[in-house]
C-alpha cells in the first residue's frame, strides 16, 4: 500500500440499498448484476466520531477515470470489477457516485450474489481521500465537514454493514485540528465584561431606556 493510502485513505459507508438483477442474454446465458450507490450528495452522515459529514455534488469531477476496483467488505483480495478492465461501470447522477459490474464467476463472486439475494448484503461503501473540504459549526455548535473535490476514488464495494465502523477518523482529524485553529485566530477574544455591558445595552434599548 502507498504511503498516500496509508496516511489520507478514508472509508464511508451508506446505508443506500445494494440492487442485484439476474436475467438472461440472447444467448440464454445468465447475467447477474450488481449496482448501487456508494455515495449520495447532500445528506448528512451519522456521527462519526465528533462530526457529521456530507458530500457535495460534484465531488468526484475527474475521479471516474481513476483506476478503481469493486471489492468485497473493502478487501484488496477479493477483487469483483475494475474500471481499467471495463467490467466495473461508474456514473455520477443526482442522486451520487453510482457503481454497477456483473459479478464474476469466482467464489467471491457467487458468495457475493448468494449474500445479496438473501439480503444479508444490503449496503454500500467507498474509500477516497480529499483534496478539497469545508469544516463548519451548525446552529446548535456541531461540526459538519463538507467534501467538495475528492483527490482520489479507490474503489466501491459491497459492505456487510452500513455504520462508519472503518471510518479513518485521524485523517480527519488533522483536517479538523487545522480548521479550528484557524477559526480560533481569527474569532475575536471573548470579553465577559463587554458582554454583560452589551446585553445590558440590548435590554435598556427595549425598554426604551436612557
Amino acid at each position: 500500500m502507498s504511503k498516500e493510502k496509508e496516511t489520507h485513505r478514508e472509508v464511508r459507508c451508506f446505508d443506500n440499498p445494494v440492487q442485484i438483477e439476474i436475467r438472461k442474454d440472447g444467448e440464454g446465458n445468465e447475467k447477474r448484476t450488481i449496482a448501487g450507490y456508494a455515495a449520495v450528495f447532500n445528506q448528512l452522515s451519522r456521527t462519526i466520531g465528533w462530526f457529521r459529514e456530507k458530500i457535495e455534488p460534484g465531488a468526484f469531477e475527474g475521479r471516474l477515470a481513476d483506476d478503481v476496483v469493486a471489492l468485497y467488505n473493502h478487501d484488496f483480495n477479493k477483487v469483483l470489477a475494475r474500471t481499467i478492465s471495463e467490467t466495473l461501470k461508474l456514473e455520477v447522477d443526482d442522486t451520487g457516485l453510482r457503481y454497477e459490474f456483473e459479478a464474476p464467476n469466482t467464489t467471491t463472486g457467487n458468495d457475493l450474489v448468494e449474500m445479496v439475494r438473501r439480503g444479508d448484503i444490503q449496503h454500500s461503501s467507498f474509500s477516497f481521500s480529499v483534496l478539497e473540504e469545508n469544516w463548519e459549526e451548525d446552529e446548535d455548535g456541531a461540526e459538519i465537514r463538507t467534501i467538495l473535490k475528492v483527490k482520489r476514488l479507490y474503489d466501491v464495494s459491497p459492505v456487510t454493514f452500513p455504520a462508519y465502523l472503518q471510518t479513518n477518523v485521524d485523517v480527519a482529524k488533522r483536517s479538523y485540528e487545522q480548521w479550528k485553529e484557524s477559526h480560533k485566530e481569527n474569532k475575536p477574544e471573548y470579553d465577559p465584561d463587554r458582554a454583560l455591558k452589551d446585553a445590558h445595552d440590548q435590554i435598556r434599548a427595549k425598554l426604551n431606556l436612557k
